[in-house]
């Protein structure tokens, strides 16, 4: 899984801080294995002195995910919202198993062709 830091102009980057980041999201994502290709993590400082940070997950075969979380500081920015990304992770991987799983096709509509029409 490759791991993207990214911040604004407000917030300065460091080596440190981007060797953190990439620690908390590897060890909280690390179970999805190879579903997850690539994570850009954004950190950005909002109106009021806040800070946001965005994860964008891109995941093989599915569709980007992408969560944020508001908060005073980037450590409980990022932490809240790398839990919200797992939380998101788990619940797309538990509709594509049940898409996989679900044997149910869609009902054949013989009326269409007027093989099923009732005769009176």
């Amino acid at each position: 899984m490759q791991i993207q830091i990214n911040t604004d102009h407000h917030i300065e980057g460091s080596e440190a801080r981007d060797a953190w980041a990439r620690s908390v999201v590897e060890s909280a994502l690390g179970r999805f294995g190879d579903a997850i290709t690539r994570v850009e993590v954004h950190f950005n400082l909002e109106g009021g002195g806040d800070k946001r940070c965005l994860l964008d997950a891109r995941l093989s075969g599915l569709a980007p995910i992408a969560v944020s979380h508001h908060a005073g500081e980037l450590d409980a920015c990022l932490n809240a919202a790398v839990h919200k990304l797992v939380h998101a992770l788990e619940h797309a991987a538990g509709r594509e198993n049940r898409h996989a799983r679900d044997p149910r096709e869609l009902p054949v509509d013989d009326a269409a062709d007027g093989a099923g029409a009732l005769s009176s």
